[in-house]
Order: structure tokens, then C-alpha cells, then sequence
């Protein structure tokens, strides 16, 4: 199960056996015993394990980066001002992964210096290169990480640890999810505050004015979007994002 987690950084490299591994003929299943004892299953069936493992990779190797983080907060930065459908979707979660990519880099240069390249030179297999790509996407995790629910996981693990380090990633990755999670709604919290003011306020003038039937988001809406053009809205909240990572 451990091991599952530690495949899951190392996706690209995944795609080099996987493509080596293909056949054109049909699939064949054939169960050998290894020399160790254990069992070993065909080239074709391997694929098919890798292929299948391909299609949940890439939610989970956003959840052990900081996309989760920018994700929320962007879409709590569009309920906020009022607007249902813009930015699109679309917009929004590839703004979140360019900033994720600007803010991994470093994770990202170090993986590639230690272990992508190491492997496609051949100096390291292909187990070698997934323990050597585990430090800084750990350190990466671990600075992020809230105590409290690192602690709960590693309680509900049932065991101890007595290095950070030491800590698996089935334990640690929900741990920086569920942190990760606490941190987004802190921040938009704080980004709803001056919106939610402002509609307050016009709906306060429209009552008094006894403007009863217009709606107040029909005043508000436009002056949401001035009062966030005008101060760089974006620049503000993405400068943030990137500096809220240690």
C-alpha cells in the first residue's frame, strides 16, 4: 500500500515501462512463481495494473501538491464577488496548475536532478529512482502540514514515529490534504469579508431608500468588480497564494 503512494510521484516514469510494456496480441494472463517464492504475472497484465493505476494518478498527485489549496480559494474568490460561471471551470483549475507548477518548481527541479534523470541515464533502476524522489516531495508536504491533523492520522494509524521522515505516505498524505483544506478556507474567509461588506452596505442604502424591489446584487455585483480591478485583485490574490507556501 506504501509503495502505492511513492508510484504515485514518479507518474512519468510510469509512462516509459507502460509503453514498453504494450503488445499488440491479446491479453494473457499467466501466474509464475518467482525465485523468491512469490508470484509474478505477465508483461500484459502488468500493463494493464499500470494503465489502470494511470486513470487515478492524476487526482492524486494534485492532492500531495498545492493545487488543492489554489483550487479553493479561487472558486470561494468567484462565489465571493457574485459571479456563478466566471471564470469558467476550465479557467480556474489551469490557473490553479500554473501556479501549482510555480510554486513546485523547486520539488519539480529536484526530483528531476536526483532521480528522473539518474534513471533515464541508467544509473538508477527503477525502484532506486522512486526512493530518490520521495525527500522533497516529503519535506515539501511536511513543511505544509498542520500538527494537528498530522497527529490524528498518525493516531488513527496506530503506530508511533519518532522522525517526521519516518512517517508513510498513506498516513502523510491525507494528514497535508486535510491541512491543506483548513488553510484554503482560512484564506478565503478573509477574502469574503470586504464583499460581503459591500453587499451589506448597498442593501442597507436600498432599504433605506425603500428601493425594496431592486436587487441588491444588481448594485453590488459592479462594484465588487470595480473595487477588485482597481486594487489588482488578481495580483494580490495569486502574490498570496505563492507566498503563503513556506
Amino acid at each position: 500500500m506504501n509503495r502505492g503512494w511513492r508510484v504515485a510521484l514518479f507518474t512519468l516514469l510510469l509512462l516509459v515501462p507502460a509503453v514498453g510494456w504494450a503488445k499488440p496480441a491479446g491479453l494473457t494472463i499467466v501466474n509464475t512463481l518467482a525465485g523468491n517464492g512469490g508470484e509474478t504475472y505477465s508483461l500484459d497484465v502488468q500493463s494493464l495494473l499500470v494503465i489502470t493505476a494511470l486513470a487515478f494518478l492524476p487526482g492524486l498527485i494534485l492532492l500531495m501538491t498545492s493545487f488543492t489549496r489554489i483550487i479553493i480559494v479561487l472558486s470561494i474568490l468567484r462565489q465571493a464577488m457574485g459571479l456563478q460561471t466566471t471564470p469558467p471551470n476550465m479557467v480556474l483549475a489551469a490557473l490553479a496548475l500554473a501556479l501549482s507548477v510555480f510554486v513546485m518548481r523547486g520539488v519539480i527541479q529536484q526530483e528531476q536532478s536526483q532521480a528522473i534523470q539518474p534513471y533515464l541515464s541508467g544509473q538508477l533502476t527503477f525502484s532506486e529512482a522512486i526512493t530518490a524522489a520521495e525527500p522533497p516531495e516529503r519535506n515539501f508536504m511536511l513543511a505544509q502540514t498542520r500538527k494537528e491533523p498530522l497527529h490524528l492520522f498518525v493516531n488513527l494509524s496506530g503506530k508511533t514515529y519518532a522522525d517526521p521522515q519516518h512517517i508513510p505516505f498513506t498516513v502523510l498524505v491525507p494528514a497535508f490534504a486535510t491541512s491543506e483544506l483548513e488553510t484554503a478556507f482560512q484564506i478565503g474567509f478573509l477574502i469574503y469579508i470586504p464583499f460581503v461588506l459591500i453587499d451589506l452596505a448597498v442593501a442597507s442604502i436600498l432599504m433605506s431608500l425603500g428601493m425594496i424591489m431592486v436587487s441588491p446584487t444588481l448594485i453590488s455585483l459592479p462594484l465588487k468588480l470595480l473595487m477588485f480591478v482597481s486594487i489588482h485583485g488578481w495580483v494580490l490574490v495569486l502574490g498570496t497564494l505563492a507566498n503563503s507556501f513556506k
